[in-house]
């Protein structure tokens, strides 16, 4: 016990020295730590991409889509994680978001097995999701850096549902950056994938003309389609 308490008061001075708690200092030095200290695992986990210029974080429709989620999904414990990358105008930084998405669902997949996750995004962010899902490199094109190739395939069983609004069509992605591959969904994600897009959004249908359309998916009734389509296979 004595020992024990050696080593505590130990963890204790180096964190104070450093600057990091008690509690890491403890793991630095391979005492268990409570199980109260490890980091919960959810049910479910919705990893979200904003659109661009959205400000960091899930944005307008990002908001109504995890509220809609949660109201369907009964006690299951919802957490959301936004995709880190710039979603401005230049689309070749959407490789940030692909990077960021595919080390989350990695890491999910390991430290929270049970962990059902849904995948969604919307506009730019929704392109980002669809490139995360690919099972394989487009013949020709080179790998932006940081990127590897597809996630293995049993990570696809980790996945419940995908959720994308107002996905960029690719004649309006030739428009942005004409070097983009096409914005598809990987086989292993299709038949959990919903992909909605208002028929009047000329990012994502070639017959739209409409530019306010692309930006009314949080209040035109989609996110709630997409929500009992999720939930639906969350259960």
């Amino acid at each position: 016990m004595e020992d024990i308490r050696t080593v505590r008061r130990s963890a204790e001075s180096i964190a104070g020295r450093c600057g990091i708690t008690a509690m890491t200092a403890l793991a630095l030095l391979g005492v268990p730590t409570p199980a109260s200290a490890a980091t919960a695992c959810a049910d479910v986990e919705l990893v979200f991409a904003r659109g661009t210029f959205e400000p960091p974080g899930i944005g307008a429709t990002g908001v109504a889509f995890v509220d809609s989620l949660r109201s369907r999904v009964g006690g299951r414990s919802v957490d959301v994680y936004a995709v880190n990358y710039p979603a401005s105008l230049d689309f070749a930084t959407a490789a940030d978001g692909i990077v960021d998405t595919s080390n989350r669902v990695r890491e999910l997949s390991v430290s929270c097995p049970d962990t059902q996750i849904v995948l969604a995004g919307y506009s730019q962010g929704a392109a980002v999701i669809a490139y995360t899902t690919k099972d394989e490199v487009p013949a020709g094109y080179t790998l932006p850096a940081g990127i590897t190739g597809p996630m293995a395939p049993s990570v696809a069983d980790h996945v419940a549902a995908v959720a994308l609004f107002g996905k960029p069509s690719n004649g309006f992605l030739q428009l942005v950056q004409r070097d983009a591959p096409p914005v598809t969904v990987g086989d292993r994600y299709l038949a959990k994938t919903i992909d909605l897009c208002v028929s009047q959004d000329p990012v994502c249908s070639p017959a739209g003309s409409d530019h306010e359309a692309h930006s009314r998916y949080a209040v035109n009734g989609m996110v709630g389609e997409a929500a009992a389509f999720a939930a639906e296979r969350l259960s």
